[in-house]
């Protein structure tokens, strides 16, 4: 049976009357929803030591200091610190034995009389799980999708109520966790685009996992991290930023990602206006490329995520199955050149026409809404023999293909297709949306990743010959790779509990 869902109201008073819970609400922007949710439904003074909410520049930068951005990360972990710190200082020797203390914060940028700028936020709790315990800390951003001001102020205060009530009641469950926060909201009211959890309470959480989940759970499109493993916020990222992004599974990376995104690199910063130390290059991987079955295997995604790092590149994960969203999200940050990198087997996929039956303008729509806005596709060349090994064990209409007379190397320009998409092909090509890339190690050409994958499996060492250095050495060292699929009881398992990377 079902578990009922308690509605905003029913979870603040379960707070309120909850004796051992106490703390503060700090809100900047968008009024005091929070804690007006609190104070609604009666017994506040069981749960709430101060609500407060500093408006004006001035008094916020005396009590938090200055900041560069008010609706920043910085200025909500100010925030957090300030709040938390004070309350402990006052009340941890009158209480502190038998409360378990919270700060609660949000600075907030909601929909304004002019209409004007991104409606968004940062929100964040630091609390104890226990008395006396040293505090945990769940920081997260928002994006405000209603259209009007009092619809944005609803929805951020009943997200507020599920995340403090979340923090205290389902930290433990991460499928719970995530469901909980859009109770009685949807995806189309707020988008949680970065998520992280920190302190004690979460010491065996991998974040990285965590920002998967939100995917998964579909509380964003996207979301990123950095070599290090330490979570992203898109917009910081990509802000005003041109951006080159390879699509791809990585099981494992090799020479070929490797080399074609060099060759990308190089053109891509002849483009009047991208200068060496501007573009943003992610490997960037969909859900659907993760999966097993009907599962993800956790392990097998933190083994690729490791392994793409160690190259020194953000991870991007999505759920962008068709290539015209992906160019559509960075276009919410940057009206910057964006540019894709991928093999012969990404341009087959766009110029299929079989990928578009959803749209009502088919494969013409979905062009026009890939290569609109400076946006253009570099394609890696293939081997005669691994194009037509491609093309045997694709999905792709293998009847609609011309694979006569084919050169020993293809080229993006090279390829034959049906009449129907060769002159749309060909337009694309003559205007650089669809760049060809040269090669300069034809051995290259002939590596398949899948392959590699089972030279690992089966400890044939020749696999090193095909990886790059910095992913091949920690691949052996960690072992990655090569265990077995994991079984679906084995998944299920890892997917009950915060997973320890």
């Amino acid at each position: 049976m079902q578990k009922e869902i308690a509605t905003t109201g029913q979870k603040a008073l379960e707070i309120n009357l909850d004796a051992k819970i106490f703390g503060t609400f700090a809100e900047i922007g968008a009024g005091q929803e929070v804690a007006r949710q609190f104070f609604r439904v009666g017994g506040a003074a069981g749960s709430i030591a101060k609500s407060m909410s500093a408006y004006d520049m001035t008094f916020s930068d005396a009590i938090y200091g200055r900041s560069g951005r008010y609706v920043s990360h910085e200025r909500l972990t100010r925030m957090l610190e300030h709040e938390y710190t004070l309350l402990i200082h006052r009340l941890s020797e009158k209480r502190g034995a038998d409360t378990t203390f919270f700060a609660f914060a949000n600075t907030v940028a909601a929909k304004s009389f002019s209409g004007k700028g991104e409606c968004h936020g940062w929100m964040g709790i630091r609390f104890q799980e226990k008395p006396l315990s040293k505090p945990s800390n769940i920081v997260l951003h928002v994006r405000m999708l209603d259209r009007e001001n009092v619809g944005q102020q609803q929805a951020l205060g009943t997200f507020g109520v599920n995340l403090v009530h979340a923090a205290f009641f389902d930290r433990s469950d991460p499928d719970a966790f995530f469901d909980r926060l859009l109770d009685e909201l949807s995806t189309e009211r707020i988008e949680v685009d970065m998520i992280e959890f920190s302190g004690p309470a979460f010491e065996k959480v991998d974040n990285r996992l965590m920002a998967l989940k939100l995917v998964q759970k579909g509380l964003t499109d996207a979301t990123m991290f950095s070599p290090d493993g330490k979570v992203l916020q898109p917009s910081e990222v990509l802000y005003k930023k041109p951006v080159l992004v390879q699509r791809g599974s990585f099981r494992p990376i090799t020479h070929v990602n490797v080399d074609m995104l060099h060759k990308a690199q190089e053109d891509f910063l002849q483009i009047p206006g991208v200068h060496a130390s501007d573009p943003v290059v992610l490997f960037e991987m969909t859900v659907k490329n993760l999966l097993q079955g009907d599962c993800i295997n956790e392990r097998d995604f933190l083994d690729r995520a490791d392994s793409l790092s160690a190259l020194g590149n953000i991870v991007m994960i999505s759920d962008f199955s068709e290539h015209y969203r992906l160019p559509q999200f960075f276009r919410r940050y940057s009206d910057e050149p964006i540019a894709m990198v991928g093999g012969m087997n990404a341009l087959l996929q766009v110029l299929d026409e079989n990928f578009y039956a959803h749209l009502a303008g088919g494969i013409l729509e979905a062009l026009g809404r890939l290569f609109s806005k400076n946006v253009r596709m570099y394609i890696y060349p293939m081997s005669r023999d691994g194009y037509m090994h491609y093309i045997n064990c694709s999905d792709l209409n293998k009847e609609t293909l011309i694979i006569e007379d084919l050169p020993e190397i293809i080229s993006a320009a090279d390829i034959e297709l049906p009449t129907g998409v060769k002159e749309l092909h060909r337009h694309l090509v003559n205007s650089n949306a669809i760049v060809p890339l040269a090669t300069e190690d034809s051995s290259h050409l002939d590596i398949f990743s899948r392959e590699v994958l089972q030279m690992i499996q089966i400890g044939d060492p020749k696999w090193k010959n095909h990886v790059p250095k910095a992913a091949a050495q920690l691949i052996q060292e960690r072992a990655i790779f090569e265990c077995k699929e994991l079984t679906t009881e084995e998944v299920s398992s890892t997917d009950t509990e915060m997973v320890q990377h």
